[in-house]
């Protein structure tokens, strides 16, 4: 299906618009609630619970934002509702939460995490909160099983593949040899068959996201845009950037 025009027409704040200075810290309701304020579009992520939920958290372990240790995978919803944060009162979300938070109000761009296993729990999950939401809400992964998945279980939403130019056993352990071959320069886009396409900035311009675009006219979203020459990249490279640590427009 053609992705939607809101896509690419507002800046996306990735995983919302948080800013630790101020104590509001990423995928947390307050983040949400600033993006909202600056009408700009959230990017989130979601990670699968030990019950099926879909929360809203970028790490698949505790440890880095959060009091605690352990795989996401390995808990309950409940259990990871309860997890400390180091640095806000606010509790993890589920998907349904944030989107009862959001309301419509701006787009969601939600990134489905994988393990590259072909678990398509989190995908479905994701299927049963989007099914009573009728706001603007896009998925997209690393893994192209994922966008497959979004594809078929979500049907009716655009669904996008996030990727760079390379893919190292050391960065991406969970991924098999073959997966990572074939993840790269896109050459999985025929069978995975995105609506658009987030492509890592530093890497811009590059020949598969160029193709994407120009050739077969997908969408292309740039991340993680923090720097005045990484927006000058992405206004040269993309239609619009997922970005953090500074305000568009200003």
């Amino acid at each position: 299906m053609r992705a939607p025009d809101w896509l690419t027409a507002r800046p996306v704040a990735h995983r919302g618009l948080h800013d630790i200075s101020r104590g509001i810290v990423e995928n947390m309701p307050a983040a949400a609630e600033a993006a909202i304020d600056g009408n700009f579009a959230i990017e989130c992520d979601i990670q699968l619970s030990s019950d099926g939920e879909a929360m809203v958290h970028h790490d698949g372990a505790l440890g880095r934002l959060t009091e605690g240790s352990g795989a996401l995978r390995g808990k309950t919803a409940a259990e990871l509702k309860a997890v400390n944060f180091k640095d806000t009162p606010e509790r993890m979300m589920t998907l349904g939460d944030l989107c009862a938070l959001v309301a419509g109000r701006v787009p969601l761009v939600i990134e489905v995490k994988s393990h590259f296993d072909g678990d398509r729990r989190l995908v479905k999950r994701m299927s049963e909160v989007l099914a009573s939401y009728d706001g603007p809400a896009v998925g997209m992964s690393f893994d192209p099983d994922q966008v497959v998945a979004l594809r078929e279980l979500i049907r009716g939403r655009a669904r996008g593949i996030v990727a760079e130019r390379r893919y190292t056993a050391e960065e991406w352990p969970e991924a098999s040899p073959a997966q990572r071959r074939g993840m790269t320069h896109l050459r999985h886009a025929f069978w995975s068959r995105p609506d658009f396409v987030a492509y890592w900035v530093d890497e811009l311009p590059a020949a598969a996201p160029w193709i994407a675009r120009n050739i077969f006219g997908l969408p292309l979203l740039t991340w993680t845009v923090r720097t005045p020459e990484q927006r000058d990249r992405a206004a040269r490279h993309a239609d619009q950037m997922i970005f953090e640590g500074f305000l568009p427009g200003t």
